[in-house]
């Protein structure tokens, strides 16, 4: 009895545009030495120009692709039933004058909400009213409590996303980081859904 071909599919790859996708690129291999190195060089998908950004891979044009090669050989499939491959097109550069606009914009928005909060809950009424009880005096500006309190929110913001310029600050990761991770699993599973046209086109 033939040794079965062991192979689960990755979940997302990215290559160049005009790269040659290989079965060793989309997949995890397990079989003997020599022919699992052969099968994992063979080509799956040369990338198009009209392939746009994203292409689907099925497992079934993984099969079929195979099957040509091995005909015979037991297969034991296991994970996803697609691969999602993101073309690396070339970006155009940002323009400095359209990325100083937009930070500009998201300082001074971030910093009019972080105002706006403030007056809501009357901070400034209740750090008068925390310094009189503990001085025994009135005072309009009780700088020694404004000004920690003001470093503590950039410094909370800090540990909150868990950055420092790009220097990570622990191994956990931030609660946007999770966000974004969980909003490109659902961008995921609608391309696999509702790209049913990728699925079939032959992958040669």
């Amino acid at each position: 009895m033939q040794e079965p071909l062991y192979l689960r599919l990755r979940k997302r790859l990215s290559v160049k545009p005009q790269a040659v996708i290989t079965l060793g690129d989309i997949c995890q291999l397990y079989w003997d030495g020599e022919r699992e190195k052969a099968l994992a060089r063979m080509p799956v998908y040369r990338v198009q120009p009209e392939d746009g950004d994203l292409i689907i891979i099925d497992i079934m044009q993984v099969i079929r692709k195979i099957r040509t090669a091995y005909p015979e050989t037991p297969l034991e499939i296991q994970g996803a039933a697609q691969i999602i491959v993101e073309v690396l097109n070339p970006r155009k550069r940002p323009k400095l004058v359209l990325v100083a606009a937009v930070w500009l914009l998201l300082f001074v928005g971030s910093g009019l909400a972080i105002m706006n909060f403030h007056t809501d809950v009357s901070m400034l009424q209740v750090h008068q009213r925390i310094h009189y009880l503990i001085t025994g005096q009135a005072s309009e500006q009780p700088l020694w409590l404004q000004i920690p309190y003001s470093i503590g929110i950039g410094l909370g913001m800090i540990l909150f996303f868990n950055h420092l310029f790009k220097k990570r600050i622990t191994e956990e990761p931030s609660p946007l980081e999770v966000e974004l991770f969980m909003y490109q699993q659902s961008l995921d599973q609608y391309y696999i859904q509702h790209e049913n046209k990728e699925n079939e086109r032959t992958k040669t």
